[in-house]
């Protein structure tokens, strides 16, 4: 059933390119622990242990004011659609902001997106299959658009204060650093 690798293999790489969904889960020593579900073209992989995710604007931002406080994350991926198969990536992780310039290096290999908020690279150390006998078959119909309607709307100023006054700070009371100090 389980099996597990130390990188992602070929077959693996291929599977994610497939999913239109992951899940992200990290958490701080204390507080809660968070998993978000992600989705779009929003992931890449460097190579068989390195990652990059852009993470877009959202109601929170707990992800990274968990990594603050503890670098640890996973990302899942689930096969709702043919052969069975859970996939667990297991790492290190850094965020990024646009002020960053590593985040000036990777943003390119991205579509262009207002709501972009921060790169998440990500070093994988542990790579898990299991079986995936549970999950459900379900049919992919389309990508939601309305995250991306809703930030083009707002702009990147309104967006800038969204961030000021939804993602500063976690449900944990963490600081996620998404602007700079004196802003």
């Amino acid at each position: 059933m389980g099996k597990q690798f130390s990188e992602i293999n070929d077959d693996l790489q291929d599977f994610v390119k497939r999913q239109k969904i992951f899940f992200v889960g990290t958490a701080a020593k204390d507080g809660r622990v968070n998993i978000s579900p992600k989705g779009h073209d929003t992931l890449r992989i460097l190579s068989p242990n390195k990652l990059l995710w852009l993470n877009l604007t959202g109601s929170g931002n707990e992800t990274a004011a968990h990594l603050l406080k503890n670098d640890r994350m996973t990302i899942m991926f689930c096969a709702f659609e043919g052969k069975p198969l859970i996939l667990r990536l297991y790492g290190k992780a850094k965020i990024y902001h646009e002020r960053d310039t590593e985040f000036q290096e990777y943003i390119n290999m991205f579509s262009n997106n207002v709501g972009s908020r921060q790169i998440i690279e990500m070093h994988i150390d542990l790579v898990q299959t299991s079986c995936g006998f549970a999950v459900p078959f379900m049919d992919f119909k389309e990508e939601r658009g309305m995250l991306n309607a809703w930030s083009e709307k707002q702009g990147k100023k309104r967006i800038k204060m969204y961030w000021q006054e939804k993602n500063t700070m976690s449900i944990d009371g963490f600081e996620t650093h998404i602007l700079p100090k004196n802003k």
